[in-house]
Formats: C-alpha cells, structure tokens, sequence
C-alpha cells in the first residue's frame, strides 16, 4: 500500500474498518444556537486542515455522545476528565502550570459538564503566550485523549497525516521491515508474545541495514520489546512510524545463526519496495491442484479478485483446496468480507452489528455469489484484524473451513465511520459493535486457530512456512 493509500485510508476511515455505507448526521448539537456544526461524513478529500480551537473540540464530543453505539449510555464525564489530565499535562511538559488550571467539577449533566469544562480551558489559555503552535498542541493533545477515553480500537482521530501531492503513489514510508507483531499490538497489547523478530524485509531503510528474516529485535530505542512476557506497546509502537513526523528507531539485533549482536538507527522514509508488496491479492497453485490466495486487506472489489485467481489457477487443472492467506490482513471492508465468504456457504448469518441498547442488524452471506465448491484453510496470525477477524470467526463458527497458525488480533470493535470536523480532520468510531455469528464478542479476544503453528525466528531465517505446510497436509487429508 502507498503512502498516499494509508494517508488516504487515516483520512476516510481512520481504522480498519470500513462499511462502504453512508455515514448518519449526527444530531443538531448546539448548532442552531451558533456553536460548532454538526460532524457529517466527508465528501472527497478534505480541504487543508485549519487550527484546532475548543470550538473542533466541542464538535468532537458532540459527535461522539450522538453517534457512537453507546454514545446514549455514556458517561461523558470520562471524556472530559481524560482530556482535561492531558491538557494539563501538557502545559507541564511546556514548562508551564498556571494556578487556575483546576479541573472543573463535573455533575453528569452533559450540557452543564461541557460548559464547565470550556470555561476553565478557555480561561487557562487566554492566560498563555500568544503561541500558536502551543495552543495546536494543547487542542491536539486533549481532544485525542478524548477519544482515546473510549478504549475503543476503531475509535481515533485523525489530524496531520497527509502526505504533499504528487510524487509518492509508488512508494511506501517506514522502516522497510515486517515483525510477527502487528501493528494492532499496540492496541491489544495482551495479544503479543515474545519474542519479536524480522520475518519479511521489503526494502528502504532495513535492506540498507541488512537485515534479514529471523533477526531478533532485543530493543527498540534502548527499551525491551518485552519486560518478561509483556509487551511494552510504546517500544513496539517506535516500529511502525507514524507519517511524517516519527524519528530515527535504533534497534539491537541478535542474528540467531552467528549469535552476532549489533545495534542500527533506522530512519523511517519513503522507499520502493518489491511490487508484490503492494498487491492486495497474490496467487499461485501449490502442488498443482491447491488454490493459494494472499489476501492483504479488504479492499473494494477484494471478494471478486479472489474468486478470480481460484478461477484462473483452475483453468486446465482440477482443484482439490484453496489455501487462503490473510496473515497482516489489517481488515477493511465487512462487506467484502461477507461476499468473499458467500462463496464458501449460503444462508448463513456471518456476523452481527449491535447497538448499545442491544438491538442488532443482521450480516448474511450474498446467495447470488456462485460457491466455489472446494474445502478452505485460512492462514491466520496476530496481524489478520478487523474484517479480517470477521471472516475468520464465521470460517470457523460456520464449519466452512479450518483456520491454521496463530490466534486473530482481537482488534474488531466494530465498523469506523468517518466524520468531518470544522477545522477539515477526521473523528471516526463504530456506530455498532462487532459479534460473530454466534454472537460472541471477539474484539480483544480474537479468533483461535483449530490448528496452532506459529512462526519461530528460525523458521523466518531459514525460509520455512509451518503454517502453510500444515494447510497442505490437512487439504491432502
């Protein structure tokens, strides 16, 4: 995926997840008394963003308490208190702590909390210097802890991620590098388990350090990954650098074969990496009579181009499996998860997306979508999240085939819905949460595999697939 791709996909749906539907208007707000507009869905790409100012702040809590799914039952004052500890914090770490700057009481009335609350944040900064880039940050920092108050891992906002126009369609930014954590650990860090290591180089920065497949990661910026067997998110998080203000990582590599120890500086950039890298779906027969699909996300249209490269690898062949890989499948659309699905079963429920009052809109397969007619196994790892995870959960709660590899990252709240703010960001969260087909929650537990092979270091260094070589012996059973 490009640079401008992620970009785009940070502006339009900020997580993993997209419905492909139109977002709802919120409801009025204060809008008719003169306050911030309502948040409405976005319309192409938006214009250059503008200041953040408490008015954008306001907008978003509005937006949050009338849209999210349990916007109704929520207690706002966990919103507002999170923004104001890291307002305040962040004026410590300026080197400034004005006398007033006192958290307001709050009563649990919305209307009256919220009013409290702009009050004291206006008084403290009309107190500060005149410092614009201070006052963005103190308005960055408190309206994203805002959000962060949910504890939701398709709820975020979105502010200074676009890239320049022009020059960086073929290229990604990062360090060149795959690890066997996903970047979903950081929000389900009970999810990871050490240790953490390179499996896949894809160019820029870590093909000019050298680094190989199986190289074990001991600390990033000086910090363990893991702190026995718990993963410490922020030293994961340094890994996958966020465009465009990240800065060097320094890693200390073991290289198992040699036991050799070094220590490198990445610099996270734009880089070319292999082709294949940014092809959302790769295919080869195995064996001559196993489909394999590599399925990178949910894409518009991933359903068909999948049934397309089974159909071409059939063609003078007789199949006897698919092999379908949605290891790193960071998600996308549900719906194409559902149609991609209906090609394995029909009159199926696949999943459902609840309110917080507990009604739920029920998914099924698409029945016009022709059956491919041929036994599946799934590829799953830490990285397969969000739409992924459904598909995952209805293969295995449906019967329609066995999931191999690693447990699911648990990352699957619900779908994100964009909304555009006044000063041209995106807030975005699910207006519905995720259950599977049998209505059980899989977001932080994730899917379990039937069959448990995970990747070790050595495995990565020397090339080999266990869990791709546990899919073809199942389907030659």
């Amino acid at each position: 995926m490009t640079v401008r791709a992620v970009a785009a996909g940070l502006v339009l749906l900020l997580a993993v997840a997209c419905t492909g539907q139109t977002p709802p208007r919120s409801r009025p707000g204060n809008a008719a008394s003169g306050g911030p507009p309502v948040c409405a869905q976005p319309q192409g790409d938006p214009p250059p963003e503008t200041p953040t100012t408490i008015d954008v702040i306001e907008q978003a809590y509005l937006c949050i308490l009338a849209n999210y799914y349990s916007g109704a039952t929520l207690d706002a004052r966990s919103l507002l208190s999170a923004g104001f500890v890291a307002f305040t914090q962040e004026l410590n770490r300026e080197g400034l702590d004005p006398a007033e700057a006192t958290m307001p009481a709050l009563t649990g009335d919305r209307k009256a909390d919220w009013g409290a609350f702009e009050a004291a944040y206006r008084k403290i900064t009309a107190g500060l210097p005149a410092d614009a880039d201070l006052r963005q940050k103190l308005a960055a920092v408190t309206l994203r802890a805002i959000v962060a108050a949910l504890d939701d891992n398709h709820a975020r906002w979105t502010q200074g991620v676009r890239p320049p126009p022009g020059r960086y369609d073929d290229d990604q930014y990062g360090l060149g590098f795959k690890a066997n954590l996903g970047a979903q650990v950081t929000v389900n860090p009970g999810a990871a388990l050490p240790p953490l290591f390179v499996t896949t180089v894809l160019g820029g920065p870590a093909e000019s350090a050298g680094l190989r497949p199986g190289d074990i990661i001991e600390s990033v910026n000086g910090s363990a990954p893991f702190i026995g067997t718990t993963v410490t998110p922020a030293a994961v998080a340094a890994l996958y650098p966020r465009y465009p203000e990240a800065g060097p990582v320094r890693l200390r590599l073991l290289r198992q074969d040699t036991g050799r120890r070094r220590t490198v500086t990445l610099k996270p950039g734009l880089y070319q990496p292999d082709p294949a890298a940014l092809q959302v779906v790769t295919s080869k027969p195995l064996r001559d009579d196993i489909a394999y699909v590599r399925l990178s996300g949910f894409a518009p249209d991933a359903a068909d181009r999948v049934f397309k490269a089974v159909s071409r690898m059939g063609a003078g062949r007789t199949l006897t499996g698919v092999v379908l890989d949605l290891r790193g499948n960071g998600g996308g659309s549900p719906d194409e998860a559902n149609r991609l699905l209906s090609g394995f079963a029909h009159g199926k429920v696949t999943a459902y997306q609840c309110a917080g009052d507990g009604t739920c809109e029920t998914m099924r397969t698409d029945d016009s979508v022709p059956l491919l007619g041929l036994p599946l196994v799934v590829l799953t790892d830490r990285g397969c999240a969000s739409a992924c995870e459904h598909f995952g959960a209805a293969v295995k709660d449906l019967g329609l085939g066995r999931l191999v590899g690693t447990r699911t990252a648990g990352a699957v709240s619900g779908p994100a819905r964009p909304y555009l703010l006044s000063d041209n960001t995106i807030l975005g969260f699910p207006s519905k949460h995720h259950l599977g087909p049998g209505r059980e929650v899989i977001d932080r537990v994730g899917v379990a595999p039937d069959h448990h092979v995970p990747l070790t270091p050595g495995d990565a260094a020397a090339g080999r697939d266990p869990a791709l070589a546990k899919a073809l012996t199942l389907l030659a059973g």
